[in-house]
């Protein structure tokens, strides 16, 4: 199975300015991050970040803010699934009605909900915690996740690998920067192509 452009939303998760000083390869991960945001910008898949416990971390780091503005959900817990889910999950509308409605029979059925965007791309940091966490609550909620593993990172790399490892065991897709880019175009002959290509060389 193909990401969908058309069905994915780009969560990056707690990149930091107090955080990324200690993380291991935290210029390429913030690099591939803002790679992953200018292209889902540009193929227009929503995206959101995440701030844990912004008050000690700092906010979100300055290469990433005009990315992300506006849709910025701080925390405290370090599964985020619960300020990121009504965002990511809408809960469907539910049709109105009182004791003066029409008759059940002369009622019009309810239109469907609208298809979901309900593959997740998800990017951050700390792998082994906020990240990983983060991922096992999104899969526990049936969304479709994918995880860009050259987007991610901890303080040592076996945390980030031991991470890595979990999530695969869970059902996580593990994805590169690349991967996303070129699943998302699917063909060279996308308008956007030269455009995601530049970013992504």
């Amino acid at each position: 199975m193909l990401l969908d452009a058309e069905e994915s939303q780009l969560v990056l998760v707690d990149y930091q300015s107090r955080l990324l000083p200690a993380i291991h390869e935290a210029d390429l991960v913030v690099a591939n991050a803002q790679r992953l945001a200018r292209i889902a910008q540009l193929l227009q898949v929503p995206v959101w970040a995440t701030e844990e416990n912004p008050e000690g971390l700092g906010g979100t780091v300055e290469a990433l803010q005009p990315l992300v503005a506006g849709r910025v959900l701080p925390k405290m817990a370090f599964d985020g699934t619960s300020v990121l889910l009504p965002r990511l999950k809408p809960a469907p509308r539910q049709q109105g009605g009182n004791a003066r409605s029409l008759p059940k029979h002369l009622q019009k059925a309810a239109p469907a909900p609208a298809p979901g965007r309900e593959m997740i791309v998800l990017a951050g940091c700390e792998a082994h915690v906020c990240l990983m966490q983060t991922a096992l609550g999104l899969l526990e909620e049936e969304l479709e996740v994918w995880v860009v593993t050259d987007a991610c990172s901890s303080r040592s790399e076996r945390n980030r690998d031991a991470a890595f490892d979990r999530l695969a065991g869970a059902g996580a897709e593990l994805v590169t920067t690349e991967m996303v880019a070129f699943e998302w175009l699917r063909d060279a002959g996308h308008p956007r192509f030269k455009e995601v290509l530049s970013i992504v060389k």
